[in-house]
Order: structure tokens, then sequence, then C-alpha cells
């Protein structure tokens, strides 16, 4: 189902942020605008807004990228998935994944238990437009940004797809991308 953006009344925020139980959580590839669009999220939804990059560099006390070259990705994402547990028992949030968080299969079955798994998605001119404003992606190190992106995609898609919204974060303003997500979250059971 696409979800056109219309800005909600304050009634319909109002609502939303009642029914809201257990974490929002966004998913999808890197430079969707997770971590950006999660934030004006959790104002509108008055609740506090998590990015797990930023909480798994604390954690370490490092970045992502240095975590990725001193320890490789399968320790990253073993941290990965025991932060994101964390920060989803803490409650009702709003938390921005990384791009290969719901790809494991552990961390998308306890998203997909305890969380409401929002797919952003966008198209790759988008993506690589995006992911040209920062250097610090490891999986971006080393090629062309667009065939990776291009290959990361397709791997990804079918893992993405099994979040129960579906909401596309285009070129346009980040408005839009947000009132497209409170439009499918008023309408979420």
């Amino acid at each position: 189902m696409t979800i056109e953006p219309r800005h909600p009344t304050d009634a319909e925020v109002r609502e939303i942020k009642r029914r809201i139980d257990r974490p929002v959580v966004l998913v999808g590839m890197m430079g969707v605008g997770k971590s950006t669009i999660g934030r004006k999220l959790a104002a509108q939804l008055e609740l506090p807004f998590h990015d797990a990059d930023e909480e798994i560099e604390a954690a370490a006390q490092m970045t992502v990228a240095e975590v990725f070259e001193r320890f490789g990705e399968a320790h990253f994402r073993d941290g990965e998935r025991r932060v994101i547990a964390r920060l989803i028992e803490a409650g009702p949030s709003v938390l921005a994944t990384g791009g290969g968080a719901f790809v494991q299969d552990d961390t998308r079955a306890l998203i997909l238990e305890r969380g409401i798994a929002i797919w952003l998605d966008s198209d790759i001119d988008t993506l690589v437009s995006r992911v040209g404003r920062r250097d610090t992606r490891p999986l971006l190190q080393g090629g062309d940004p667009r065939e990776i992106l291009v290959r990361l995609k397709a791997e990804r898609e079918s893992a993405y797809a099994q979040a129960p919204i579906r909401v596309t974060s285009d070129s346009g303003p980040h408005g839009d991308t947000l009132a497209r997500i409170l439009g499918a979250l008023a309408q979420w059971p």
C-alpha cells in the first residue's frame, strides 16, 4: 500500500501517540533518512529517539567504521543485535537502525516481535546523493558507491519487505516522508 503525504490533524497525532505501546523501528538502506526522519518522528510523537549506530559507538567507544575495521562485520552485527534488544526493552520510542540490522535473522525477529517495523524505501539515485555527503560508511569503502548500493539493495529487499509498513523516502522534503509515516501509523491496527 502506498501512503501519500497528508499532514495529520492534531487529533490524529494524539490518537497515534495514545496507541503507540512499543518502539517504532525504522529499517532500510543506508542513506534513506532513518536518523533524520526518526528524530522528526520522535519529536512529533513526543517519544525518545535512539540511533542504533550512535548507541553502538557510545558502547564501543569507537566509530562504526573502526569496529568494522578492527573486529569485522560479524562482531559488529552481534553488538548491534544486543544494543537494539536493550533499546527495544526500554519501551515506546523511535529507533533508527543501521542498514544491515534488519537483514540479520535474529535482529529482524526481535524487531518484528517487539516493535513496529517501518521500511523506509528509496530509489538508488536518492541513496547515492545522500550517502555521498558522508564518507563514514564502511560498506561503501573501496568501491563505486552506486554499484555497491545497487547490490546491497537487491540483496536486502526481501528482508526489508518483511516489515509490515513500507514508506517511500524520496528526494522531496522530509516532512512528506514524516506525513507518510504518520498516515501509516494512523492505519496501524
